[in-house]
């Protein structure tokens, strides 16, 4: 397996030439990289204007390995060849380095770049890429892998420090400045030189001139500093949780070039200001998450904050942290988790009846949580709010917690990604183990387990009954091992806890002098309870195991050639068909055809509820409708239709461009990718969506071991009446194909 490193960019505040003077001193040996024992040149090219260097060297490297290998391969050093490209024109330089060494057996390759900072022209940007493959390696690839990652991290970590070694020394020589190159072409064209502008010409540092004046370096002791000033520029564009996502009509535009946008880089002071301080893995693993979800979600990129948390709640596997990521964010998407700030509407009862609340700080400055767990009716909740109401709240909670901690870094100027909870359990007793309470709480645990990692920095529970321990028992097999060895637990009457939370913010139940303003609890009364029959279709509901159950949004999976497809029927031309989807796993192809109106009789119909009418045509007599069950409802949907494999509701005797048109052409969609169209509808017709498991053969029906395509998608049909704006707006970029009907068969 390929093992890829990609750090962030470090940077140097120094100018281009003066880093260069430094760089050129670690040649031919550097005691501060003793596995380098030396390295001779075998190529120097310069272009006739001196603007472009070229250099390749032969390195002997003196590899740490067991002695067993060392005899087994009878080698005791490794070469490698190093290739700089130094372009003075455009102050670039370019190094790419390979093992010579047992390169049928191993490929090593590293990639660096030192080029001119994009904000200061007086720093210099230096950034680095790597990837390993041990092919073969008589039997010892794993040794050999372990080998070679531990060696370059070790090589990584020194990397800046050597630089900045050579550049002291520089000035302990009295070399402060060094001539800028020349472009003798801008020089009246005399093709002279000025030779000492020249930074690298001669490793003992001859080329170099000194300056009587130094390096400005006031920019760097401002009181606020380019890393800060970038801290909060990010934090102002990021949403606290997740970036928003972009209007339609701009969705397919907003692909970010990693390349060359700076906002989609992180650099190392950046990293260890707003971040905190990570391993040079720790930061590959970032660098590489970040870039894969800008590639994958048109440059959508979640906030860095959250990254790390999903990072750091898998060990910073990469694999596993982005599956875990990308779950996350459909689900935030699904259920419009983002917009849940704006849009909650805080219950009557959770404001008399609820003993919690948002209250200062811990000694750490995290954000605090005061939750007297013991004085809550559990039972009276679920009756009056539901378990989705139950759900909503918590979730509530979980993002002005997202919100505070974001608060919290820019206040104290320190990476501040978790909040700790003060759990006092005083009255805590059987009625608290009611099962459907229990039941609720286990599933409370589980989303904010897989959506909100890594956010709670610890747990302070007081005050614990005797019945704790039985609580504790059916909960804690529930909860993460990270997230458990959080919880800890103080004296019974709060002792201790002032080891965690300054003394003038200690609650005044807990015999502190800070006045908490939470409710004090209790029963809640009757009056605020739901109907029984509101209160049963809630449970049915919950039973279903929604989380919202108004979702717009629907989830199907797909094996190896099987197909799901929707049905819309349009009457109206001029209409606006939107379409909106994302590949959770595995690649899918997705198209869109046009039949005559209702000459689909499908397999499966979709039911809806009693009384509903859809503004959209049916499929044959049965209209569909979307799960909010409301008259306005825009969407008719197949809910959850899964047809067998390799079924299609085209009649296998049609002929494409004759009984039905290809509106959009299949398009393979990635995994991870999201994906939005729309169509104005020329003529009336059954439109028929259809995504299909990408990969397979026909006889791979059976093939149940393969993984499943998962798909969460949303679409839309608009009446021309009822859209004022300006048709062309709704047209996708992705939808390439769109207002001419082809006939590809699908």
């Amino acid at each position: 397996m390929v093992q890829e490193y990609q750090g962030p960019v470090r940077v140097y505040k120094y100018p281009f030439e003066l880093v260069m003077a430094a760089y050129e001193r670690r040649f031919p040996t550097c005691p501060m990289i003793p596995i380098l024992l030396g390295c001779d040149i075998i190529l120097e090219e310069e272009s006739p204007d001196g603007a472009i260097r070229k250099i390749q060297r032969r390195c002997r490297l003196n590899i740490e390995a067991p002695y067993l290998l060392k005899k087994i391969v009878g080698v005791d050093h490794m070469l490698f060849i190093q290739q700089n490209i130094l372009d003075r024109r455009n102050k670039v330089l370019k190094i790419e380095a390979w093992n010579e060494s047992f390169s049928g057996r191993v490929s090593i390759k590293e990639y660096c770049t030192y080029s001119v900072h994009p904000d200061n022209p007086n720093w210099t940007s230096y950034e680095q890429s790597a990837s390993l493959d041990v092919k073969s390696f008589y039997g010892f690839e794993a040794t050999v892998e372990k080998i070679a990652i531990k060696q370059y991290s070790a090589d990584i970590a020194k990397g800046k420090e050597i630089i900045e070694y050579y550049i002291r020394e520089l000035k302990n020589e009295g070399i402060t400045q060094v001539d800028r190159w020349i472009d003798p072409c801008a020089d009246g064209g005399t093709g002279e030189t000025n030779s000492t502008t020249n930074p690298v010409e001669k490793s003992n540092g001859s080329a170099i001139k000194e300056s009587s004046g130094g390096v400005d370096t006031s920019s760097s002791n401002n009181k606020q500093s380019q890393v800060e000033k970038e801290c909060l520029s990010r934090k102002k564009s990021d949403d606290p949780a997740i970036r928003k996502h972009l209007p339609l009509e701009r969705e397919h535009s907003v692909l970010k070039d990693i390349e060359s946008d700076p906002h989609m880089k992180l650099d190392s002071d950046y990293i260890e200001k707003c971040l905190g301080h990570l391993t040079p893995f720790q930061e590959s693993n970032l660098v590489m998450l970040k870039k894969w979800m800008a590639e994958s979600h048109q440059g959508k990129v979640p906030s860095d904050e959250m990254l790390i948390r999903f990072l750091k709640a898998r060990d910073f596997n990469q694999e596993k942290a982005r599956e875990m990521l990308c779950e996350s964010l459909v689900w935030r998407k699904k259920y419009a988790v983002d917009k849940i700030l704006q849009n909650y509407q805080i219950p009557k009862i959770v404001k008399e009846y609820l003993p919690g609340a948002w209250h200062h700080s811990d000694k750490d400055g995290r954000p605090m949580y005061v939750f007297r767990l013991g004085q809550i009716d559990i039972k009276g909740f679920i009756k009056s709010i539901g378990q989705e109401g139950v759900m909503k709240l918590v979730l509530h909670i979980c993002e002005q917690g997202l919100q505070l901690t974001e608060e919290a870094t820019r206040r104290h100027g320190r990476p501040i990604r978790s909040w700790t909870c003060l759990l006092d359990l005083e009255g805590l007793n059987m009625r608290h183990l009611w099962r459907p309470g229990i039941k609720t709480l286990l599933h409370i645990i589980e989303v904010v387990e897989a959506n909100y990692p890594e956010t709670m920095g610890r747990c302070l529970v007081t005050r614990a009954p005797r019945v704790f321990p039985i609580l504790w028992t059916l909960v804690s097999t529930f909860i993460n091992e990270n997230t458990r060895a959080k919880f800890i637990f103080v004296g019974p009457q709060g002792e201790g806890i002032s080891d965690y939370i300054d003394q003038k913010h200690i609650p005044d139940f807990l015999g502190g002098q800070c006045t908490v303003s939470i409710a004090e609890g209790g029963l809640v009364p009757k009056s605020f309870y739901m109907t029984e029959e509101e209160y049963e279709r809630e449970k049915a509901e919950w039973a279903g195991e929604s989380i919202f159950y108004d979702s717009m949004y629907h989830s199907v999976s797909l094996v190896k050639n099987q197909v799901h497809e929707v049905v819309i029927e349009v009457e109206d031309a001029q209409s606006v068909l939107c379409w909106d989807f994302d590949v959770i796993k595995q690649d899918v192809t997705f198209a869109v055809f046009r039949c005559p109106l209702k000459s689909i009789k499908p397999a499966v119909i979709g039911i809806p509820p009693s009384g509903v009418k859809s503004r959209s045509a049916s499929i044959e007599t049965e209209e569909l409708t979307s799960p909010t069950g409301g008259p306005q409802s825009p969407l008719p949907l197949l809910q959850n239709l899964q047809l067998e494999a390799a079924v299609t509701l085209l009649p296998k005797d049609w002929v494409a461009g004759k009984d039905y048109h290809v509106i959009e052409q299949p398009i393979k969609c990635c995994d991870g990718e999201s994906v939005q169209g729309s169509y104005i509808t020329s003529q009336p017709g059954s439109y028929v969506l259809q995504w299909k498991r990408a990969g397979g053969s026909g006889g791979d029906y059976f093939d149940f071991g393969s993984p499943k395509s998962k798909v969460m998608y949303y679409c839309e049909l608009i009446n021309s009446t009822d859209y004022k704006g300006s048709m062309s707006s709704l047209q996708s970029a992705q939808s390439a194909g769109t207002g001419t009907d082809s006939g590809v068969q699908p």
